[in-house]
């Protein structure tokens, strides 16, 4: 019997397994976010781009008509601030062929998603993609839907459909791994300072007391 992909060490998302996927972060797709607070929402996926960027992960970004739904948000953008978005007309973003081969070309299997709204730029995409054998992570908290339910019934489905959904902290502590990996620990320092609230403010007091360099250069 083959390994399972939902369990077991293979399971977890490492720097060198997967890709992330960022869809319609942009000010229309905002606007009737109810599920998140906006604010909350903007944190997040900025953290998440910023943890994609510190551990070296291929990163994607997609916008949904763009010229009438604005660009895509600028703290996100000015994490990479060469990279054009794929800005498309598809709902389904899995569905535009550029989007495809920019993941293909990664050539990663786990694929990692966060979308505005949850209940048709992040499940539909998702949805599809594991039906052409990619294992998919949804982060949740980077995403966003209509209402609290549509948010939840959207990851409900997603879930059915064997995604595993998961937090961006979760995802910055899943690739980190071991505290002893010191290459990259000052940017990830940094993103937690910067977006993790109280667990920033945490890491901080830790750092003073043990009189070790914060952020970055740590």
């Amino acid at each position: 019997m083959p390994a399972s992909t939902k369990v077991g060490l293979d399971a977890l998302l490492t720097p060198e397994n997967c890709v992330v996927l960022l869809i319609d972060h942009q000010p229309f797709q905002l606007v009737n976010v109810n599920s998140h607070e906006p604010t909350m929402v903007i944190n997040n996926v900025t953290a998440l781009a910023k943890t994609a960027k510190a551990y070296g992960i291929p990163t994607i970004l997609t916008t949904v008509n763009e010229e009438r739904g604005g660009v895509i948000f600028k703290q996100v953008q000015a994490v990479f601030p060469d990279q054009k978005t794929i800005n498309r007309t598809f709902i389904n973003c899995w569905e535009d062929r550029r989007v495809v081969e920019a993941v293909k070309k990664t050539g990663r299997k786990k694929l990692v998603m966060a979308a505005l709204w949850t209940e048709m730029c992040l499940a539909m995409p998702a949805i599809h993609a594991m039906g052409d054998g990619y294992d998919v992570y949804v982060v949740t908290d980077a995403s966003g839907g209509v209402s609290p339910e549509a948010h939840d019934m959207a990851i409900r489905r997603l879930v059915a459909a064997g995604a595993q959904p998961i937090t961006w902290l979760a995802l910055a502590g899943e690739l980190q791994r071991d505290w002893a990996r010191t290459e990259r620990l000052g940017e990830v320092a940094q993103v937690l300072i910067d977006h993790a609230g109280a667990s920033g403010s945490a890491l901080v007091w830790e750092t003073q007391l043990l009189g070790a360099p914060q952020g970055k250069g740590a």
